[in-house]
């Protein structure tokens, strides 16, 4: 059902085999696009997109803001400026509060 096939590498421009294994893998995962990059140009995207801490690292750090917990007064941050108008609880503290599950 599958052949070998000649494709080029679009960063090297070096031609590479697509094996017929290959090509009954990406048909088994339901992959439609055929590989652009070689396997030598892949792994090195592979390796560069891991050190620079993924695909999404224009994400800015979240700003976190200082509060004491409601329930034991350990002083903690969380991701939002507390009003004052509800209580503030550390990670431990709100993980151990039963919440409505609506």
């Amino acid at each position: 059902m599958f052949s070998d096939k000649i494709l080029t590498c679009r960063d090297c421009g070096q031609e590479f085999v697509f094996s017929a294994s290959e090509q009954e893998f990406y048909a088994d995962k339901g992959f439609t696009n055929e590989p652009g990059r070689c396997p030598q140009c892949r792994a090195a995207k592979k390796a560069q997109t891991r050190s620079s801490g993924g695909y999404n690292n224009n994400r800015q750090e979240r700003e976190m803001f200082p509060a004491v917990c409601a329930s034991c007064g350990k002083e903690t941050t969380v991701p939002f400026r507390p009003s004052g108008e509800k209580p503030v609880y550390c990670r431990e503290c709100f993980q151990s509060t039963p919440r409505n599950n609506w």
